[in-house]
């Protein structure tokens, strides 16, 4: 097939198109419709990955977790000794900040939540449902916060388990939202406590309550809260090519300090940002088999709606067909003129559709919270996918104009 061919059949495509326009544009649908939900939902999920590793960077992209379980732990499922595993303790803090040369600051910290949640007030302004963290001065370093204002906690603050506190900024926005709070008291759950500092506001899809939070001195939480021992180790390496061996020296360090023998397993777990990335490719895995399976649905129907129409086509072109046999076109040029006809008009849907599905990303991202993003992948693969239904769709239709007796074409009315 010549370029000249090709032309000359997407031409006519478009004039047998414009010919029989409600025809058409019902066949076109369902090849819109499957293409706009792929672009639409992979949009969506592209968008949803820059976010994810945006949020990773935020957390601090070489953080690693030190703790008794993995966070999705069924509690319901531990044997006896994951029951009786030693929550983490300060003494192994200090132990992994003298004893491992690849990690740049630890971080123990302990989260409360009251029961019927905590009570943060100034005057008659009140918080809603803050959490209280116990921290070391090193969160700073391991979090990546940023402070709008005062200090942060420090070592001072921890050794004479001073009433301080830092607060997020959803709390300075509650509490404070035309004054200065630094130097100000406050009452966290009935204790009086002087802020020092406020803290920047962060943006992260994983930890939105991270702007409604308190920091006190861990030494002052466990003073408060005794009976709350939950402690997890919050760690980062020097640099992201020596994570795993900060998780190696990590691990060899808490095998010595909670006596663990050589022949047992570990009493703790140490994982780090992959753990979060494993978590969503998880949830993302769902939602593309839900995506192939609703485009499958649409593209199907849109094929359905091809192939009648083709063979509609085939058929009212009977006469026409039989002419261009009687002058001399062979079998071929009669199956590539009515497959690129398909596929013209499968292609056809599959611009609209990549358009709409644009316009759909661009509207996710403005009226609501979802991220939203367009990969020129996606936008080619989804223009291929559309080609590729009419193609097949196309086949049977065209083939049976190719076999068509030109004499018996010439004599049908």
């Amino acid at each position: 097939m010549t370029t000249v061919d090709l032309k000359e059949g997407i031409l006519m495509a478009f004039s047998a198109l414009l010919e029989h326009k409600f025809r058409s544009a019902l066949t076109i649908l369902g090849v819109l419709i499957g293409v706009w939900s792929v672009f639409s939902m992979t949009s969506v999920i592209i968008g949803l990955d820059n976010a994810v590793q945006s949020s990773i960077d935020e957390l601090g992209s070489n953080i690693i977790y030190v703790d008794r379980f993995n966070p999705e732990v069924n509690y319901n499922e531990l044997s006896e000794e994951e029951r009786n595993r030693k929550y983490m303790t300060v003494v192994e803090a200090e132990a992994i900040k003298e004893n491992c040369p690849s990690v740049a600051a630890v971080s123990p910290e302990n989260h409360f939540w009251a029961r019927g949640g905590n009570v943060v007030k100034y005057k008659g302004n009140k918080a809603n449902r803050p959490a209280i963290v116990g921290v070391w001065p090193e969160y700073v370093k391991v979090h990546n916060i940023e402070l709008s204002a005062g200090r942060f906690i420090n070592k001072l603050d921890n050794d004479i388990r001073a009433f301080h506190c830092v607060l997020g900024s959803t709390i300075k926005e509650a509490l404070f939202p035309s004054e200065d709070p630094i130097g100000k008291q406050i009452r966290i759950n009935n204790e009086r406590f002087t802020v020092v500092g406020v803290r920047e506001k962060q943006e992260s899809m994983f930890d939105d309550d991270e702007n409604n939070k308190v920091a006190i001195p861990l030494e002052t939480f466990m003073k408060l809260y005794p009976h709350d021992e939950a402690l997890t180790l919050v760690t980062s390496a020097v640099s992201q090519a020596k994570i795993e061996d900060a998780k190696e020296e990590i691990i060899v360090t808490l095998r010595r300090i909670r006596k663990v023998a050589y022949n047992e397993d570990n009493n703790f777990v140490v994982y780090g940002q992959e753990h979060i990335r494993e978590l969503y490719g998880n949830i993302s895995k769902y939602v593309y088999i839900a995506m192939i399976v609703i485009s499958s649905i649409g593209l199907m129907v849109g094929g359905v709606g091809v192939m009648n129409i083709m063979l509609v086509s085939v058929t009212e072109r009977t006469r026409e067909i039989g002419v261009r046999k009687a002058i001399g076109a062979k079998r071929l040029n009669i199956l590539w003129q009515f497959l690129i006809e398909a596929m013209t008009l499968s292609g056809t849907g599959g611009i609209i559709g990549i358009v709409t599905g644009i316009l759909t990303a661009i509207l996710l991202k403005v009226a609501t919270p979802l991220p939203a993003g367009v990969s020129p992948f996606y936008v080619t693969l989804g223009f291929m996918v559309a080609v590729g239904v009419g193609l097949i769709a196309g086949l049977y239709p065209a083939y049976r104009a190719a076999a068509m007796d030109p004499i018996d074409s010439l004599r049908y009315e």
